[in-house]
């Protein structure tokens, strides 16, 4: 069994700040990347950013400069560093692993259960 758990959502004010943790947990023996993505209603889900075992990172051009994304392999946690939010940030976030558990010998995503965010005054 594999399980992300995010924490770190909320409802913060135009220009203010957030972190989103998400961490991985179970039977894994390696992680290839982690990632946050999100869906607005009525939208399709979009990825925000990711990041490699090897710190590689890829950023929406949305995100660019204000959302940060980092990993501590030792946790097997990501990290989102989110600030300058805006309204247009509103959405739930979802974290997505890309690993390959104890055993197998292939990768498979996996995903959290979500955590809301929303940008208002």
């Amino acid at each position: 069994q594999v399980q992300l758990v995010e924490s770190g959502g909320g409802l913060v004010q135009p220009g203010g700040s957030l972190r989103l943790s998400c961490a991985a947990s179970g039977t894994i023996f390696s992680i290839n990347t982690m990632g946050w993505y999100r869906q607005a209603p009525g939208k399709q889900r979009e990825l925000v950013a990711s990041i490699t075992s090897s710190n590689s990172t890829n950023y929406a051009g949305s995100v660019k400069g204000r959302f940060t994304i980092s990993m501590d392999n030792a946790k097997n946690t990501v990290y989102l560093q989110m600030n300058s939010l805006k309204p247009e940030d509103t959405a739930v976030y979802y974290c997505n692993a890309r690993l390959r558990r104890s055993g197998w010998t292939s990768s498979r995503d996996y995903w959290g259960q979500g955590t809301q965010v929303t940008v208002s005054s």
